[in-house]
This record gives C-alpha cells, structure tokens and sequence, in this order.
C-alpha cells in the first residue's frame, strides 16, 4: 500500500453509491436508472448521498472535492476511511478495496495509512501544542522520543516553533489549523484528508494556509484529498477538481478544463466571476506553432498565467511572445489581444 519511504498512495473510486434508510441496497439499481433524489425521498423515505461516484486521484497529487452544502463531498471523504459505509461500489487504495477490510485491517489503515484535517481543528483542549500534535503517534504506539522528534519537526514545518507548550485557547485560529495540519503530517500517512479544512478561517488566513500547504506538498507529495465550497480555493490547491451536485459528479478535470469548458449552466455559473487571468495557463490560449512561423525574441512558459503574460507585454514591445515548455522549446505563440480575449468571458471577449 505504500512502501517505508512513506510515498503517496493512488486512490480511485469505482460505481460508488450511498443511500441512507433501512433498505438503502434495494434502491441502486433504480437510481442508476434514473430515480431522482427527490422521488427517493418523497416515495420511499431514502436519501440519496452519492450517485454512481467514479473518480481516479494519482498519487502524490491533490484532489479537490467541490460542491454547495449537501451535495455530497464530505459523505464522499468518509468513505475512504470508512467513517461512513458505502451502499456498493469499490474504494481501492493501491488495488486494495477499503470497503472489504475486517474491523482489524480498518484500524490499522486508519492508523497508518490515512490522516484527518478538520473544519474545526479537532484539537483537545487539556492537551498543549505538542501534546496534541504527537497523539496519533501515541495511539500508535511509537517511543516517546520518537514521538516529540516527529511532532517537532512538523510543527517547526508550519511555523509553531516557540508555542508547543501552548495550549489551543492560547492560539488563533489560523495557528490551531497549523497545529491541526502539524498533528496529521506527523502521523506520516501516505493519505491525507482535508474536510473543509479552510473554511473556518479569516479570508487572509485562509489565503496563507493554502500557501503552505502547497508549499509543503512540493516536499511530502501526498495524496491529498481536499473538500471545499470555494472554487477559488479548489483551482489554487486542485491538480484535479471534481465538483457534485445532488450526490453525483458534474464535471471533474483540471483547473483549466472547469474554467474554460463548463459542462453546464450549473458549473458556468460557479465560474463566471473567477478572475481567469490568475487561473487560465498561457498555453491553453496560445496558437500552436505551424511550418514557417516566426516567434518573438521575447518568451514565456505555458505554464505561466495569462495575468502573468499581461506583465511581460507590459513590460515588453512586442507583438506576441513565443510560449515554450519547460525544456525552453518553443510550442506556440500568443498575442496581447490572445491573452486579452481569454482573460474575459465569452461575452465580453474582444472582437
């Protein structure tokens, strides 16, 4: 499932369903078929919680669970910790189905294999800082000092050097998630599970702790598996974005896919006010380079945002830029008015 250098661990969801109520199994094969949420409800007394899930998150890679108050995300995240039973459908960590294991297997998976990031922080209040970010190193049954060199280290990663004798009532609230993310990473676990972990913070709090955890990604390289309700916040952190409605998946792929090619009215009407210069790539608004073109001495990386494109035309007095990969290899070229057009909504594109 994950080797002892404690890499990242792929998981993938396979034909998922949960339908609460007594006979919850009865009513799969009828949803597939097309029973609305509501008729469930109003006919026969069930609730539907997730629809026919199948998403594949790579290892090492985030994946962002995103959808307005109950449509499933968090019923989602539970299942891959089996916090919450699925109805059928397979969770397979690294080929291995989550929802066969035995009660013994379960709590060994969820002790070493899968960590837990709260809205709420999570933290016991009689315990300082460092006590709590060592207790699920404690529940593991690791040597004292092994325990506080863990808990150091993390804490020391997300910036609480100095307050681990502190207790939770001593801190901020964008301190108590550190500690929060501090006790999680210590644990070492391959999967990491982020409920809404943000949500609860001051927008510039907020802002900072998605700083560091995709700073502190770029090192751990877990799985990461994120719910939010704020696509701002799901095209900074997702390398995948999948977004529900309703207990079912209506789009899912990567920033540029959900804010360049809506499936529906529904997800253009969560990207419409998205600021597209700080989320679109310059690649995915360049012109492909044909026999015979002649690129600008001045070059960007497709990687780079068209807001950062804007800058270089600013700084530059150029007609276009020459996009290349990073090997420094020219792939395409694109213009002010290129950039201009995919900064704006299709309406308000210049012609």
């Amino acid at each position: 499932m994950v080797n002892s250098s404690g890499n990242s661990t792929g998981i993938q969801i396979r034909n998922l369903f949960k339908i609460f109520g007594r006979s919850g199994l009865d009513y799969v094969d009828k949803v597939q078929h097309g029973m609305s949420k509501t008729e469930l409800l109003e006919k026969h007394g069930h609730v539907l919680g997730l629809k026919d899930i199948n998403i594949d998150m790579p290892a090492g890679s985030i994946q962002v669970i995103m959808g307005l108050s109950g449509s499933g995300k968090s019923t989602l995240i539970r299942h891959i910790n089996r916090l919450i039973d699925p109805t059928s459908g397979q969770v397979l960590v690294e080929g291995t189905d989550v929802v066969k294991f035995n009660p013994l297997d379960l709590r060994e998976f969820r002790r070493h294999k899968t960590a837990m990031v709260f809205q709420k922080f999570g933290l016991l209040p009689h315990r300082t800082v460092l006590e709590n970010t060592v207790y699920g190193l404690e529940v593991q049954g690791l040597p004292r000092a092994k325990q506080v060199d863990a808990a150091m280290k993390w804490l020391d990663r997300v910036g609480l050097t100095g307050f681990e004798n502190r207790y939770p009532n001593q801190l901020s609230g964008g301190m108590q998630q550190r500690v929060g993310l501090a006790r999680a990473l210590a644990n070492d676990a391959p999967i990491l599970l982020m409920d809404e972990a943000f949500s609860a913070l001051d927008p510039l709090i907020r802002a900072d702790m998605q700083s560091v955890l995709l700073d502190l990604q770029k090192e751990i390289r877990k799985t990461i598996v994120f719910i939010t309700h704020d696509l701002d916040e799901a095209l900074r952190l997702g390398d995948g974005i999948a977004i529900l409605r309703d207990g079912e998946i209506v789009q899912q792929g990567n920033s540029q896919d959900i804010v360049l090619r809506p499936a529906d009215e529904y997800i253009a009407s969560f990207v419409k006010e998205v600021n597209r210069g700080r989320v679109v790539r310059v690649a995915s608004a360049m012109a492909p380079l044909r026999d015979g073109d002649v690129g600008s001495t001045v070059s960007i990386l497709g990687e780079a945002t068209l807001e950062a494109a804007a800058y270089v035309f600013r700084q530059n007095d150029v007609d276009k830029l020459t996009v290349v990969d990073d090997a420094n290899l020219p792939i395409g070229t694109i213009s002010l008015r290129e950039v201009m057009n995919a900064m704006l909504t299709t309406e308000r594109a210049i012609h």
